[in-house]
């Protein structure tokens, strides 16, 4: 019988952090700033983007996106990098749904339409995914994405995420529910 474990992670452990910059395999992550708010409205105004991530933004709203992030930090509840390729915004990563007790977070990311075909969300993630588990004490991340959407199936597969099923009806798109891949890696998993 399995023994009974306190939490995986304490509470207030990321918000007594500093918000890293992170760099490996030709990728840094640094938290966003309020000068990339015309990248994310372009970001936002791609129509793959606008489908897999089923929003648009206004340039005051990518200003509030930006300006959520340290709060979502310091709550424990979400991170996001802007990730740059050559010292230019080329993506972005976030951690969601980060539940600290539990050793848990879901990630998401993008990447700008002229990056695509680079590599550059699978590098991202496998460097958020590594920083994860050994500064935040993580033990399990999760990436989800529309079975409609075989890029991010073969992200995950660059990064060492193993599918490990389908979950019906699980997002609503601007087209309807889709069924999402779920892929996680564990601490543990080489």
């Amino acid at each position: 019988m399995p023994s009974l474990a306190s939490p995986a992670v304490p509470a207030g452990s990321m918000a007594a952090l500093t918000q890293p910059e992170i760099s490996a395999d030709g990728v840094a992550l640094r938290p966003w700033l309020p000068s990339d708010r015309p990248v994310v409205v372009a970001a936002y105004a791609d129509p793959a983007i606008q489908r897999w991530h089923c929003r648009s933004m206004t340039d005051d709203e990518a200003g509030e996106w930006i300006a959520s992030w340290p709060g979502r930090w310091r709550g424990e509840t979400g991170a996001g990098w802007a990730v740059l390729r050559a010292g230019s915004v080329a993506g972005q990563i976030s951690l969601r749904r980060i539940t600290l007790a539990e050793g848990l977070a879901e990630v998401s990311y993008w990447v700008l339409p002229g990056e695509r075909g680079g590599r550059i969300a699978p590098r991202a993630l496998s460097a958020l995914t590594a920083w994860s588990f050994r500064t935040l004490g993580l033990h399990r991340i999760e990436l989800n994405h529309s079975t409609a959407n075989p890029a991010s199936c073969r992200v995950a597969g660059h990064a060492g995420f193993a599918a490990e099923g389908t979950k019906r009806g699980e997002a609503l798109h601007a087209d309807g529910w889709h069924d999402m891949h779920l892929h996680a890696r564990l601490a543990g998993d080489p």
